[in-house]
């Protein structure tokens, strides 16, 4: 029998590809169970809810995104305007796939709206929060003003292309606003 850190990594994997792939409210803890290969008297020795399963899934995400987000941004050659455009073109790739199904953070919370006390919303909120304080950094760091400004409407133009590439079914969404964040970056630019 797997440890019980890896019976928990293991739930959580395989509830990440459910609930990306199908949404929250369309997975069934057995579903769950079932897909990791586990009863669901081991999911809920994990577990104590489905919904302490779905913070589980939505922190497994967080920093593996927003180290990704940093690596592409780290990697792209030029200027502040240029790596925080590289951002949105990766991102374009990305949501080319045809498995992706936007940003899980954004749809998880959509899901949860009525519900706004739930961790899985905290954690959502927190994962978009701590990327504007990330980029905000990096703005500061190029020593260029009103970096929390501009790091929030990145993140809008952000927001936004992930709304509209999964609702339009088209990745181009995401370089329309990679062009218009490299603009507010360039207005910016210090003299």
């Amino acid at each position: 029998m797997p440890r019980h850190a890896d019976t928990r990594a293991h739930i959580v994997a395989a509830a990440s590809k459910l609930f990306y792939a199908e949404g929250i409210g369309r997975v069934s803890v057995d579903a769950v169970a079932e897909k990791a290969g586990v009863t669901k008297r081991t999911l809920y020795y994990h577990f104590r809810s489905k919904d302490d399963l779905i913070a589980a899934y939505l922190e497994s995400r967080d920093q593996p995104n927003l180290t990704l987000m940093a690596e592409w941004f780290a990697q792209a050659p030029g200027g502040l305007e240029d790596k925080v455009a590289a951002i949105f073109h990766q991102l374009a790739q990305v949501a080319a796939h045809p498995k992706w199904k936007g940003c899980g953070f954004l749809r998880t919370t959509a899901e949860l709206a009525s519900m706004p006390g739930h961790p899985a919303v905290r954690i959502g909120a927190r994962h978009k929060l701590g990327f504007a304080q990330w980029l905000e950094g990096e703005i500061t760091s190029a020593g260029y003003g009103e970096a929390g400004i501009l790091a929030r409407e990145v993140l809008l133009l952000l927001d936004g292309a992930f709304s509209a590439s999964l609702l339009q079914l088209d990745p181009q969404w995401f370089v329309a606003a990679g062009r218009a964040a490299a603009g507010l970056v360039a207005l910016r630019r210090p003299a």
